[in-house]
């Protein structure tokens, strides 16, 4: 017997299933290992207790998933997460809302831009050419090289010149101490690494009031794009906007390309054949005797499929947050205003349904003619919408050049075959340090 329409429509809204136990998601391997068995018991969308007795939502299909990010953005808001975010680099561009998010987005955006990036590819160049210095120097008494730390020193060392530009050697590095090393340091990002950017406040304010006496010298590094950007009305930011925005390129800029860079060198020095494809490519397409282009690095399309599979394998943004503001409907299920939705990428990037044989290094699927696949939402290293990664670009640009360049000079392989483990905290990091043992070509 066929049910009305309306009659069927009620039986098939429900909230989705789960246990009734209390759980509370934070960042750590717990929470990873209890998303896992979340979907694999009840499948891709599903619910749990929270310990203050209101029931959750896991997501974990793409058509859902497109629906709170990008279709029915407007339904939700940033989830429980981003109070950390916020507590550790200030109210800038990743823990706004509303009109004050939109307003900074838009002031920016300009400086995000493809043509005002590739005038940073000098910049990034150039800290490959200090890397390559040091490696050749390693290189000679056979000590293994740490990954992790050179990546960490790396990604930092491009960011802080991307923001600062000439007055980095002369206003931030004093006797040869740069004081945002802790960063690359350190891995923890709890109240203490909260106190310790705050006591950079000073410092980089004092930057900004420097530059706000300079004459505008149209410099192209991230500060100058922030001190002449305007909002709608002509309203620069002020200096607690700037100070935030700062912070949160900082932090943010550096930890995406370093943690991804470390796992790409961890992938490559296991993977000989998929390593050789990156060096020939790059050997074939980057220039050695003229500058380096956008144009250069887009042509890279091999490493940019191994990029996109290290990126697969450990999104560093492995899981995030979002609070529906009114009641929603999400698949076949009803969801209240209030519920807290969880998008853990790394759960996504290895289901099997989306992603067959999900736990091996296969770049070949990122080929182009792989890229109509029907669930375009199963990758997600970098958020979707509106509020997808802003810095998504430079990031890239920043790896593929470094990859391209020091892959040609060295050839790195495992020290052993022991797994570093995942470090799951604000982002996907390894465990343990990753050691390689370097060799010039």
């Amino acid at each position: 017997m066929n049910l009305p329409e309306d009659l069927n429509q009620q039986q098939k809204r429900h909230l989705p299933p789960g246990p009734d136990q209390p759980f509370s998601p934070v960042d750590d391997q717990e929470t990873c290992e209890y998303l896992l068995s979340l979907r694999q018991k009840y499948g891709d969308i599903s619910s749990f207790m929270r310990s203050n007795g209101q029931r959750a939502c896991f997501v974990n299909e793409p058509d859902a998933i497109h629906s709170v990010l990008v279709r029915n953005q407007k339904s939700y808001v940033k989830g429980t997460e981003f109070a950390r975010i916020k507590l550790l680099l200030g109210n800038g561009l990743i823990a706004s809302e509303g009109d004050m998010w939109r307003r900074s987005r838009t002031m920016i955006q300009p400086s995000f831009s493809k043509k005002e990036l590739h005038r940073l590819i000098d910049v990034i160049v150039q800290c490959c050419a200090a890397r390559t210095e040091r490696w050749s120097k390693i290189s000679l008494d056979g000590t293994p090289l740490n990954i992790t730390r050179e990546m960490n020193t790396f990604a930092l060392d491009v960011i802080l010149r991307a923001i600062f530009g000439p007055n980095y050697e002369t206003d931030i590095v004093t006797n040869a101490e740069n004081p945002f090393a802790f960063l690359s340091e350190d891995s923890s990002r709890d109240l203490n690494l909260a106190v310790r950017l705050r006591s950079l406040r000073q410092l980089v304010l004092d930057v900004i009031d420097k530059r706000r006496k300079m004459a505008d010298s149209g410099e192209i590094d991230f500060l100058s794009g922030l001190l002449r950007a305007r909002d709608k009305a002509g309203k620069a930011f002020s200096d607690r906007e700037l100070l935030d925005e700062v912070m949160t390129l900082v932090v943010a800029g550096f930890e995406t390309s370093a943690g991804t860079l470390n796992w790409a060198w961890y992938l490559l020095a296991r993977h000989a054949d998929v390593e050789q494809r990156v060096v020939s490519e790059a050997a074939e397409l980057l220039p050695h005797s003229e500058p380096v282009s956008g144009e250069h690095v887009a042509s890279l399309t091999w490493l940019q499929q191994c990029l996109n599979e290290t990126l697969r394998l450990y999104p560093p943004a492995w899981i995030f947050t979002r609070r529906a503001i009114e009641d929603v409907a999400l698949g076949d299920f009803d969801l209240p205003a209030g519920t807290d939705i969880y998008i853990s990428p790394y759960v996504l990037h290895r289901t099997d349904h989306y992603w067959p044989e999900p736990s091996a290094f296969r770049p070949g699927r990122f080929a182009s003619e792989l890229q109509d696949r029907d669930h375009r939402s199963a990758f997600i290293p970098f958020s979707l919408g509106t509020r997808r990664c802003i810095g998504e670009y430079l990031a890239m640009l920043e790896m593929k050049i470094h990859l391209g360049l020091l892959s040609q000079k060295f050839h790195l392989t495992s020290v052993d075959n022991e797994d570093p483990g995942h470090g799951f905290g604000l982002n996907l990091r390894s465990r343990k340090d990753i050691f390689l043992r370097i060799k010039q070509r």
